[in-house]
């Protein structure tokens, strides 16, 4: 399985010498954007290799092997960047928020309603339900009790509180 996830969006060069600033909220940025790691670049997916990476305000700044000069890269400029799911090796207690969307919410045997998206902030992830009434659930363990992946369920801890 190979399925591309979006990380992040060029959103200008860096200075001359062929680096490149990109925008992302990616949960598991630390372990994408660093050195050797494959990114695949816009609609047609070019396959490019991180040689340096760094954070600057904000923002991860990255150079990519035998792209040198502005002149190399001014092509990328406000592409979307992916990378291959399958490259993320996550561990076996690990997920995407992403794959959260679809999940059931539950609160004991009452379900709330399902998840229809998320949205980061810069203190935790909130997953949007739709239900009788929409909300957003924290995506901590205050919050959530249990998430079954076989049956896309998510049980809260006192959920019917969040639905205002």
């Amino acid at each position: 399985m190979n399925d591309y996830l979006l990380v992040g969006k060029i959103i200008n060069t860096f200075g001359i010498k062929g680096e490149l600033k990109i925008s992302s909220d990616f949960e598991y940025q630390d372990r994408v954007f660093k050195k050797d790691f494959n990114l695949y670049i816009g609609d047609n997916y070019i396959m490019e290799k991180i040689n340096t990476s760094k954070i600057h305000k904000g923002n991860i700044i990255i150079s990519l092997y035998n792209l040198n000069n502005i002149n190399d890269i001014l092509k990328y400029k406000d592409l979307y960047v992916y990378i291959k799911k399958d490259d993320l090796k996550l561990d076996s207690h690990e997920y995407l928020v992403s794959d959260l969307i679809n999940f059931e919410v539950y609160d004991k045997d009452v379900l709330l309603g399902k998840v229809i998206s998320y949205e980061f902030t810069k203190l935790y992830v909130l997953l949007k339900v739709r239900g009788k009434k929409d909300f957003y659930l924290p995506n901590m363990d205050k919050f959530i009790n249990k998430i079954d992946f076989n049956d896309k369920k998510i049980y809260t801890n006192n959920g019917s509180e969040l639905v205002l």
